[in-house]
């Protein structure tokens, strides 16, 4: 039987330069001890937090159901996540089943990596981690983009090791030590970490040059996506994750003389909920033709707000109408002066003005 060298060559006969190339590897091995168990800690700690130390967050019925944390990154997430989310979100069994494997996912990659079991194949899977987290919560962070560094990171570090593997001080060392022959097997070389990969050093090359391009144009173009200055100047990102908006639709005055209006607020953060303080109806001359301050938004019955969502909503708040991040929903102002608004019959605007003085528009039309 064949013997290998590390780089997946024939062996050669010379003992000092295969004791050379068995020293480079193990220096890098330690070299990438540190981030090797931090990388498996920080995916760990997100599964083990749900399934141990916060179970709640798996909880439907507690207020931190993580079903909230998806829809707060619906209005940024990218490349049709945000469609997913919704989809999930409109199916709870589906939702519930995703966010069980998506956090048992993280905890087993977490425990491999810190073990040092499977590394390489562990080490992919936390790379396919970091470009979920990345497209749907990257945008996120009102003084920076947190969310984006640590998914940047944890991009680069995964490519790190399952080039490098894991080598020194891990389980699939020990578990070759203790079967010399899976060095033949090509299967162990690509999942484990103990051997560098089976492919000659010009092929590795390639292939490693290959993962640096693709994480680079991945994380840059995505940094360059949510804030610019790379090719253009710093920008806020196509949605706020500091100053809430919302996107007002299909707004209509009812025979009745209501007004109806659909709400979506797709910008802000996530750690407070939005606050509209008064919605007034105006002519096309700015007339004010009816007004609702904020004892009346309080005291909007639940039957005047129909939610698409059954977790981050909107609903009457103590001091007006408020919004969790992600929200949307189809409201109902009852008319009080009936005659002012029934008169309206097209170039009329509906605006809400938020507690921190921003005012967002809707044109109505009669029904």
């Amino acid at each position: 039987m064949s013997s290998l060298t590390f780089d997946g060559t024939a062996a050669t006969s010379n003992p000092a330069a295969q004791a050379s190339k068995a020293d480079t590897l193990r220096i890098a091995a330690l070299a990438l001890l540190s981030i090797r168990f931090i990388q498996g800690f920080v995916y760990w700690g997100g599964g083990s937090r749900r399934f141990i130390y916060a179970p709640a967050k798996l909880d439907p019925n507690a207020a931190n159901w993580m079903a909230n944390k998806f829809q707060s990154a619906m209005p940024g997430a990218l490349l049709g996540t945000d469609h997913i989310i919704a989809f999930l979100l409109h199916h709870f069994y589906l939702l519930y089943v995703s966010l069980i494997l998506f956090s048992a996912a993280e905890l087993i990659t977490g425990l491999c990596l810190m073990a040092g079991l499977l590394t390489r194949a562990a080490a992919l899977a936390s790379i396919g981690l970091s470009v979920v987290l990345m497209l749907m919560f990257g945008w996120q962070g009102a003084t920076c983009i947190d969310e984006w560094t640590m998914a940047a990171c944890n991009l680069a570090i995964g490519a790190t090791l399952m080039l490098g593997g894991s080598g020194a001080f891990s389980l699939d060392s020990a578990l070759l030590a203790r079967k010399p022959a899976l060095a033949e097997r090509r299967w162990f070389r690509w999942i484990s970490g103990a051997l560098p990969l089976p492919m000659r050093s010009s092929t590795f090359q390639n292939f490693a040059l290959a993962v640096f391009a693709a994480t680079v144009i991945f994380n840059v173009a995505t940094y360059n996506h949510y804030r610019g200055s790379v090719v253009t100047p710093f920008h806020g990102g196509p949605v706020s994750p500091g100053e809430h908006h919302l996107t007002l639709t299909d707004g209509v005055v009812l025979a009745s003389g209501a007004v109806r209006f659909h709400a979506y607020l797709d910008g802000g953060t996530p750690a407070a909920p939005s606050n509209v303080m008064t919605a007034a109806l105006k002519s096309y001359d700015g007339t004010v033709l009816e007004l609702w301050d904020g004892a009346a938004l309080s005291h909007l019955p639940a039957s005047a707000i129909s939610n698409e969502f059954a977790y981050n909503r909107f609903a009457s708040g103590p001091f007006g109408l408020r919004a969790q991040m992600g929200a949307m929903a189809t409201i109902w102002l009852p008319a009080t002066s009936a005659a002012a608004i029934v008169g309206v019959h097209g170039a009329a605007t509906l605006e809400l003005r938020t507690v921190n003085g921003n005012t967002f528009n809707v044109a109505v039309r009669a029904e």
